[in-house]
């Protein structure tokens, strides 16, 4: 079972996808094609091998799995989009086996976001 979190409006139509497999291929159909993975100098582009920080990441999506019955089934697919453009995903479990670096990344990418939105809206 799969639940997701939308975080603008253009991302509302997206056809069901129950798998984690299902997912990964609907966006790298989609163009996000990059393999990230959360490293001590930052966010790694496995492929390009280059690494980003919190302030050059977007959160474009992300969607979390349930396993029926294990917890260690339970994961988080996070859509992301550069500043250089480059779009993938990173994946990560989700709950008690989620990796703290991932993490704590994620949480800066988040506050990041907080702020330039509460910067740009009109008061």
């Amino acid at each position: 079972m799969w639940t997701q979190e939308n975080k603008d409006e253009e991302n509302d139509i997206i056809p069901f996808m129950n798998t984690l497999t299902s997912c990964v291929n609907k966006v790298v159909k989609d163009g996000y094609t990059e393999s990230f993975k959360v490293t001590p100098q930052g966010l790694l582009a496995q492929a390009k091998d280059k690494y980003y920080n919190a302030e050059q990441v977007e959160v474009i999506n992300f969607y979390r799995f349930e396993g029926q019955s294990d917890p260690a089934d339970n994961a988080i697919m996070y859509v992301i989009e550069t500043e250089d453009g480059l779009k993938g995903s990173l994946i990560d479990a989700y709950g008690t086996y989620a990796d703290v670096s991932v993490n704590a990344f994620m949480d800066q990418v988040q506050e990041i976001s907080k702020k330039h939105h509460k910067k740009n809206r009109p008061e």
